[in-house]
């Protein structure tokens, strides 16, 4: 180490050393008033979590999707070819689930049921998350849904206030276009509106889910015909508050969120839209460039996650990297740090196999780290937004998560967004807990291993 600290003197100028110099002291300044500010700032408790387990007679196993495809007058055979191709290799089983609107022929793509589809999403989740948290609406101050493609007038919020009579003066907010990485973002905004309202004690709720009958792409672009394949129903209900008493009761603290964004990017921000075929159909078309996009985003976001919350030794080797392929070895691969150092589990996109697959990858992240991502797919499919959520519960209903343990949750997102929530375990999980959600009626039959090689 000491060589390679006078190899690189020796190249430097005097000018450059008093750059580096003053660079490292800017950086260690605003590293000590971040340390300072997280210790003194108010902290942020996830008391609990719901996830809607999809009735039964919403599954769509390959068949009768294919089935009920061909019966569509809009798909050619070459198109049923190729959702059929997408099925088969997506990493999805039999069991995941479609709203009742996408099993009529033809698919019922109105906002009456789209409204209808809101209603079986969100009320449920809503319903179990105050009954197991024995809170009343009127005990909400912060109301926070996220609907990516689904905008109604009035909105969602507004639909949630009005069928559970809240306060008039309960903060809503209604997040839209914001994709897979939007229910981590709504963690964040919410965070940062309990944190700002520090000197009254409040409740937060985030719902997160996907609206799916509107965007039923009914044309045959290649492109746009992936997300009838790989996108399912699923929704989540977050309760987060500052009560200092909460953290007695509640499962998990916020450690840190952080949001990434390449929308000032034209490549970036082509990689994934929403527009209209040559015939006027709607739908969203996802480009070849869009894994090389989301790993951009990736990487900016992990480098700026890693400068927070891994500990010296990690952070120390990182910058010997970067150094020695700055000045001696440009062509040397950037030290990639370990963050399970510090994270004991991971809830990555499960945006499709390939993609969990490089996101490990590029983390260096295990089988067991993959794991939750993958039987998330495999038995819900991709639940866009909500699906982190399914993945911690999945941690949980596997008895893995002990009190102490870190978790990291990854959204992303079209933008393109990445979003990156660090919740710690402050209670111990129990037996009762963890049996019940989603999984309670088949976790003993994961992990299938098959799913992950």
């Amino acid at each position: 180490m000491g060589t390679l600290l006078m190899v690189i003197l020796q190249k430097l100028n005097p000018s450059n050393i008093l750059y580096l110099f003053a660079l490292l002291s800017c950086v260690l300044f605003f590293a000590l008033i971040k340390l300072c500010f997280l210790r003194y700032s108010c902290p942020v408790y996830l008391v609990d979590f719901s996830c809607l387990k999809p009735p039964s007679y919403c599954r769509v196993p390959f068949s009768t999707f294919l089935e009920n495809a061909a019966e569509f007058q809009s798909f050619d055979p070459e198109s049923l070819t190729f959702m059929a191709k997408v099925l088969s290799s997506s990493g999805q089983s039999e069991e995941t689930y479609l709203p009742p609107a996408l099993h009529y022929i033809p698919p019922k793509t109105n906002r009456q049921d789209s409204i209808k589809e809101v209603h079986m999403a969100l009320f449920p989740i809503m319903d179990d998350l105050l009954t197991k948290t024995k809170l009343s609406p009127s005990d909400i101050d912060i109301l926070i849904v996220n609907c990516s493609g689904f905008c109604p007038s009035p909105s969602l919020s507004s639909i949630l206030i009005n069928k559970y009579s809240m306060r008039s003066d309960v903060k809503s907010f209604n997040l839209s276009g914001m994709g897979c990485s939007a229910s981590a973002l709504g963690i964040d905004l919410a965070q940062n509106l309990l944190r700002v309202h520090n000197n009254k004690d409040s409740y937060a709720i985030v719902l997160s889910t996907e609206i799916l009958s509107p965007g039923w792409y009914s044309g045959q672009d290649r492109p746009k015909l992936l997300l009838n394949c790989i996108f399912r129903m699923g929704s989540a209900a977050i309760l987060l508050t500052n009560k200092k008493e909460a953290r007695k009761t509640s499962k998990y603290q916020v450690v840190r969120t952080l949001r990434t964004q390449r929308a000032f990017e034209d490549k970036a921000y082509l990689s994934a839209i929403r527009e209209e075929d040559s015939r006027g159909n709607l739908g969203v078309t996802l480009r070849r460039d869009l894994l090389q996009v989301a790993g951009e985003t990736l990487r900016s976001n992990v480098t700026d996650l890693g400068s927070s919350i891994l500990p010296f030794r990690e952070k120390f080797r990182y910058g010997v990297s970067v150094v020695r392929k700055r000045f001696l070895e440009k062509s040397r691969e950037d030290y990639v740090p370990d963050f399970k150092t510090v994270v004991q589990h991971f809830c990555l996109p499960t945006s499709g196999a390939p993609v969990i697959r490089e996101i490990a990858k590029g983390l260096r992240l295990g089988e067991r780290d993959m794991e939750p991502a993958f039987m998330t797919l495999h038995r819900f499919g991709n639940q866009s937004s909500s699906s982190l959520w399914y993945e911690l519960a999945y941690l949980e209903a596997k008895d893995r998560v002990k009190k102490g343990d870190m978790v990291w949750l990854l959204g992303m997102g079209s933008g393109p967004k990445c979003n990156s929530v660090i919740l710690k375990c402050i209670r111990p999980i129990m037996v009762g807990e963890s049996k019940k959600g989603p999984w309670a009626d088949c976790i003993h039959r994961y992990p299938i291993v098959s799913n992950i090689h």
